[in-house]
């Protein structure tokens, strides 16, 4: 069972995909890999992977376009350039996205955020920057360096202790194929010793060194923890 809507931005000045599966449970917000589309974590088996907590009613599953193209992988645009339009997207996503989803549940609730490679990014940006809306993150094989890490590092005074009583991450890597070239295995361990010091609640969680940055590493990872997040 899924929905497919699209819902326009006027930070971005187009509209994008959300597919929501499921008819009823706790609300986890999808993102793509880099550059994918809402419907890739269905193409690629993530949906499949949790479609028994789908059809418990324990989960209901959104998942959106990534922006990446505009921002974070626009090589051509400075730093600061890409972090604006980054929010743009960001904008879509609080704006647009979650009002979305709350309306579909019928009212407000904690929405998980989780995602792979650079959608790993995204969840746990939009968990530190809006633990409000996103109290948790499931962050399977990312790089955080561009963003989240520099993030972090600031992090001080009230809003720190109100991050440390609100939010927790959890970020899962494999230690096999690509994750070394792609930088996510030691980003991965870096953005973990980071929240350590901060004091904010994290898991960090290193599978095996036959564990690749691939879709059949995330599909059995995200099989594995969501069903304690629902």
């Amino acid at each position: 069972m899924s929905r497919h809507a699209e819902l326009y931005s006027p930070a971005i000045g187009s509209a994008g995909n959300v597919v929501a599966y499921g008819h009823y449970g706790r609300p986890v917000l999808a993102f793509p890999a880099e550059g994918g589309s809402a419907w890739d974590l269905e193409n690629q088996g993530i949906v499949g992977a949790v479609g028994g907590l789908l059809e418990a009613g324990r989960v209901k599953l959104y998942c959106v376009d990534a922006f990446d193209s505009e921002s974070w992988s626009h090589g051509w645009l400075p730093l600061e350039e890409r972090a604006r339009q980054h929010e743009r997207y960001e904008s879509w996503i609080v704006d647009q996205v979650v009002p979305f989803i709350h309306d579909d549940l019928s009212g407000p609730q904690e929405i998980v955020a989780t995602g792979c490679s650079m959608g790993a990014f995204h969840a746990a940006n939009f968990a530190l920057r809006r633990a409000d809306l996103f109290p948790a993150a499931i962050c399977l094989s990312g790089n955080y360096d561009m963003w989240t890490t520099n993030h972090v590092a600031q992090l001080y005074g009230d809003h720190l202790d109100w991050l440390r009583s609100r939010v927790s991450l959890l970020l899962v890597c494999g230690q096999g194929m690509w994750e070394d070239t792609t930088g996510a295995l030691e980003s991965t361990k870096r953005l973990a010793w980071l929240l350590g010091e901060k004091g904010i609640p994290h898991e960090l969680d290193l599978w095996g060194h036959d564990v690749p940055h691939d879709w059949p590493s995330w599909r059995a990872q995200i099989a594995h923890h969501l069903p304690r997040f629902c």
